[in-house]
């Protein structure tokens, strides 16, 4: 992605595009055998990159960095610093898919619980034919602290051979592991998606596209998981009110 449609906001840059955009820029990567790494960032995303130094690098290393969630693109309104749109993985992925069937291009999926990969992919056959799925992973909880887990998942992706490798393994998880192992298992393009595996398999619904666009996806998923989800939402989530007025234009870091 062109250097200049970096946006800097949060101490994260951000690429101002639209997702019509982000998928004419996949699928020229791809045939130009450009590696390249996709991540979206919502609020949740933002504030443990604030405190990860590591997850930080690995989003403002990435080649295409996008505002998921509305509250993000608040901000940069905010900030003057308009983003064009939202666009979460949960909507990119599966009209990737749909381009990728059309295209030829081969994808692996990582992540899920057991079974929830293998779900996936099913569904997507089902869905889009003609779909190339070269392979599926999902690794053991607690992978990240096992090299010998790491080491499995690389040589199976890299043994599939896919255009596009689809990692949902929740962040910083994820971020982390296209990071640190993009160049060891060779796919073209990879891209984090968080919880997009499991919209695929069907093991959780998809918030109606009007709570969205009004911002209120996270309390649909909400309402699907309050046990699990409270803190986070209710809790974590309001320090991004500090990281506002801590990165506001004009204001010394």
């Amino acid at each position: 992605m062109r250097e200049e449609t970096k946006i800097k906001m949060l101490d994260i840059r951000f690429n101002a595009v639209k997702q019509e955009q982000l998928l004419e820029e996949v699928f020229r990567n791809i045939e130009e055998k450009k590696r390249t790494s996709i991540m979206f960032v919502n609020v949740d995303v933002a504030i443990k990159a604030e405190k990860d130094e590591l997850l930080k690098q690995a989003l403002n290393e990435s080649e295409m960095v996008l505002a998921d969630g509305m509250p993000i693109i608040w901000i940069s309104k905010l900030f003057k610093t308009p983003l064009p749109e939202k666009i979460s993985g949960s909507d990119f992925v599966p009209e990737l898919c749909r381009m990728a069937a059309q295209k030829g291009k081969k994808l692996f999926l990582a992540g899920g619980g057991e079974g929830v990969a293998e779900r996936a992919a099913e569904n997507l056959l089902m869905k889009y034919p003609g779909i190339q799925i070269s392979g599926w992973y999902s690794p053991p909880y607690g992978f990240e602290n096992q090299p010998e887990e790491i080491e499995k998942m690389n040589a199976a992706i890299h043994s599939a051979g896919p255009d596009i490798v689809i990692v949902c393994l929740g962040c910083p998880k994820q971020e982390r592991y296209v990071y640190e192992n993009r160049d060891t298992y060779k796919a073209g393009i990879s891209i984090c998606a968080g919880a997009t595996i499991d919209f695929l398999a069907g093991n959780v619904k998809r918030c109606p596209a009007w709570m969205s666009r009004y911002g209120l996806e996270w309390f649909f998923r909400f309402l699907q998981e309050p046990k699990r989800l409270f803190k986070r939402y209710f809790i974590d989530d309001i320090q991004i009110l500090r990281m506002v007025l801590k990165y506001r234009p004009g204001k010394s870091q």
